[in-house]
């Protein structure tokens, strides 16, 4: 594994952690620029996006053919922990979620016609997009075999029924993926369905409330009572459904870890700042061993995660499914996100509390990521799952070939 950057990644790099310190954080640092969300107001947004389309910046994360520039998994993990610098920076390369996710698993599943109108606007910025597949209990979580939303089939349609929660981004979204079931088989009973918000046959029912600040169009609880599509409006295939969300949550699951190294790395640099000017009985801050303690064990924290995502970056574009790799990564890199937060608003003190930084807005985003794509138990879970199977291979080192082979399997 040799994680030395080419010339090219290194290139992106440099332009992005440029822009994001030039053109991003003195939008972030006026509070006028934000929205009742908590979230960069469109006002500020879109000449913002205009600049990252012109300087080359836009959709990274896609294939050149679809409008980006084909980083691969590698090159998306350095670009994206630099674009989390500030707390509006993904957006304003379209590399945010849920259209982050969206936009890839359309790319490797969509038809081409489905491409030009379900994922080329998407692309573009014209409209924003969700993912519909959590449900409230006793249906589909962590679980999608427990989905009860159903598409049934009905000549050349589906009619689809019931309701889903905790849907980021609908409320502004214009595209949707729908997971329903089609069948009660175990393993392709579920179908990926795509729809317009201006569809008939189903509503939001509320925004619901959340303790931290909010993606562009909030979590919303959604009903589908009803809602008629046609066939061609399912994705990849009746009955494979399961095979879109893990083309979707793997990876998606890795791109939050990316950008929640860059938040922490943020919490450190405003506590290293503070910490070197604040001074108390006759001491900086920063040359008090308990300070240097939690600074050094918060840098440790970072580098590790950054590793951990690394490692699944590159396996993944070997071609390896690194199910094993993504779930040590999401556990570790959600907590220290929590942590990093935590760290840096007790070394700020009352500052750290307030609104004066972003550090308060990191911290109540922060206890989201332990629950987002599978909570740390479920992952804990998979690890368990994998170690009784594999015993001591559980930690073999991968060699050539073998991610292949994996993925052909």
């Amino acid at each position: 594994m040799d994680f030395t950057l080419s010339p090219r990644i290194e290139d992106f790099r440099a332009r992005i952690a440029r822009f994001v310190a030039d053109e991003i954080l003195p939008v972030e640092e006026d509070r006028a620029n934000w929205d009742a969300h908590g979230n960069i107001a469109s006002h500020a947004l879109e000449p913002l996006r205009q600049k990252a389309r012109t300087e080359g910046l836009w959709c990274l994360q896609l294939k050149p053919e679809t409008g980006g520039q084909g980083l691969g998994k590698v090159g998306m993990a350095v670009c994206y922990e630099e674009m989390n610098r500030s707390i509006f920076g993904p957006v304003v390369f379209n590399s945010a979620a849920p259209d982050d996710g969206n936009m890839m698993v359309l790319e490797q599943a969509a038809t081409d016609a489905q491409k030009e109108r379900w994922l080329q606007p998407i692309v573009e910025g014209e409209v924003r997009s969700a993912f519909a597949m959590t449900e409230p209990h006793p249906g589909g979580g962590s679980d999608p075999g427990m989905m009860l939303t159903t598409a049934t089939r009905q000549g050349d349609s589906y009619v689809i029924r019931g309701r889903k929660w905790f849907i980021t981004g609908a409320a502004e979204a214009a595209h949707f993926i729908l997971l329903a079931r089609t069948s009660d088989d175990p393993r392709r009973g579920l179908t990926a369905f795509l729809h317009h918000r201006d569809e008939p046959g189903w509503r939001i029912d509320r925004r619901i409330p959340i303790m931290g600040p909010e993606e562009h169009g909030g979590h919303c609880e959604l009903v589908y009572a009803g809602m008629e599509l046609a066939a061609d409006r399912v994705l990849l295939g009746e009955g494979l459904g399961l095979k879109v969300t893990q083309m979707r949550l793997g990876p998606a699951r890795l791109t939050h870890c990316m950008r929640w190294l860059g938040l922490a790395k943020r919490c450190t640099e405003i506590a290293q700042e503070y910490a070197r000017n604040r001074h108390g009985f006759g001491i900086r801050l920063s040359d008090r061993e308990s300070i240097q303690i939690k600074m050094g064990d918060l840098a440790m924290g970072i580098e590790i995660g950054r590793l951990l995502v690394m490692k699944a970056a590159w396996a993944l574009d070997q071609g390896s499914f690194a199910r094993k790799e993504v779930s040590m990564a999401k556990i570790h890199v959600a907590n220290l996100l929590h942590k990093a937060a935590d760290v840096a608003i007790q070394v700020n003190g009352a500052r750290g509390y307030s609104c004066d930084t972003v550090l308060e807005w990191i911290y109540r985003y922060a206890r989201q990521a332990r629950l987002v794509d599978g909570a740390d138990e479920v992952h804990q879970m998979v690890l368990n799952r994998f170690l009784g199977d594999e015993g001591r291979g559980f930690w073999t080192w991968q060699t050539a070939g073998s991610a292949a082979r994996e993925a052909a399997e």
